[in-house]
């Protein structure tokens, strides 16, 4: 007994689009779109008065993740990739 999965399966599941482009997802996005512009006329004292203190709070934020590539600064471990180069 033989069957074949692949057809089988582009049966069950019907032709594939995109979630957001059926009918609720349209109204989901409508809704959503509706709330955002209510929150951003309603609140834009609130997000403008604290955006100084978000501005503030980047700095030591920035200064802790953004340093990581640096490397090492461990002085040891340069002074012996100097010496494998051959430098003096």
């Amino acid at each position: 007994m033989t069957h074949d999965y692949a057809n089988q399966n582009a049966e069950t599941h019907g032709p594939e689009g995109s979630w957001w482009r059926s009918k609720s997802g349209i109204v989901l996005l409508g809704f959503v779109a509706v709330a955002a512009f209510f929150l951003l006329t309603e609140h834009t004292a609130h997000v403008f008065g604290a955006l100084p203190w978000l501005l503030l709070a980047a700095c030591p934020l920035m200064h802790l993740f953004m340093h990581g590539g640096h490397g090492g600064h461990n002085s040891r471990s340069d002074d012996a990739d100097l010496d494998k180069e051959g430098s003096p």
